[in-house]
């Protein structure tokens, strides 16, 4: 059994007051007895009346912002905690990263592959996109998947991960409000785990653009634990014999058809 906990917040444009957000997160978690802890999509800064906020506060991953949660993660060293920033490529433009730390150390990186140029809005026009498949962490004997807000609109991620072999697959999320896009977001968290049998661990980041709306679902489509729009601290359980279960009479992975999707 694996404790998970979703830290939902409000993002403000000061970066000092969202890490001191995310170390007290992370002592709750630790103290409530989870052993992962999902933060939202950009944590470091946010403004939804400057674009360009992303450029100007992009920090390297040991500058400040992260250098203070690695302190507040030796402090909390049973506790894996995942959560994005933007990180400077160098050329004036930035990468949304998707960070792991446990017990003061940087365990994994991945550069969100799907940058959201959709439904108005253009990502890219400052993000530039990764190329490589996330890794899997373990955490307390489950492999974790990790993807970033819109990837979940591209089955073949999380099917790949599935066949990588994740048990779990975690979701930072800045899910935009808009019509019909709650609906959007809990149909397609909702289907990444029962199509791959896998536990989803979405973290939505809330406040005046974004939805929140963090949710567990395991792997036959089950809704374990949901939030609203405000902040909380979440906790769920993954189980170990629930996944087993869900495998064993739902064995899509087993029967599929196709091969492993590979990244273009």
């Amino acid at each position: 059994m694996l404790k998970v906990a979703l830290g939902q917040f409000a993002v403000s444009r000061v970066w000092e007051e969202n890490a001191q957000v995310c170390a007290d997160l992370m002592a709750r978690a630790a103290a409530a007895g989870a052993g992962l802890l999902v933060l939202p999509e950009g944590v470091l800064a946010r403004d939804i009346t400057d674009p360009q906020i992303v450029l100007k506060a992009a920090q390297p991953l040991d500058g400040p912002f992260v250098t203070r949660l690695l302190e507040a993660s030796r402090a909390t060293p049973s506790l894996t905690t995942m959560f994005c920033v933007h990180v400077p490529t160098g050329e004036s433009r930035v990468w949304n990263t998707l960070v792991t730390l446990r017990d003061g150390r940087i365990l994994s990186r991945y550069r969100k592959l799907h940058l959201y140029d959709a439904f108005n809005m253009k990502e890219s026009a400052n993000v530039t996109a990764g190329d490589e498949i996330p890794p899997l962490v373990e955490v307390d004997g489950f492999k974790v998947g990790l993807m970033t807000c819109y990837d979940v609109r591209f089955p073949e991620l999380a099917r790949r991960l599935a066949l990588d072999g994740a048990d779990v697959l975690v979701l930072p999320s800045a899910w935009v409000r808009g019509a019909l896009k709650e609906h959007h977001w809990e149909v397609l968290v909702t289907a990444r785990a029962l199509e791959n049998t896998c536990y989803v661990v979405a973290t939505g980041e809330c406040g005046e653009r974004n939805i929140g709306c963090s949710m567990v679902v395991d792997p036959l489509g089950v809704v374990t634990a949901r939030a609203g729009e405000a902040p909380v601290l979440l906790l769920a359980d993954i189980d170990r014999q629930r996944l087993d279960h869900a495998r064993k009479v739902l064995p899509a992975l087993a029967n599929r058809r196709f091969g492993p999707p590979e990244l273009a």
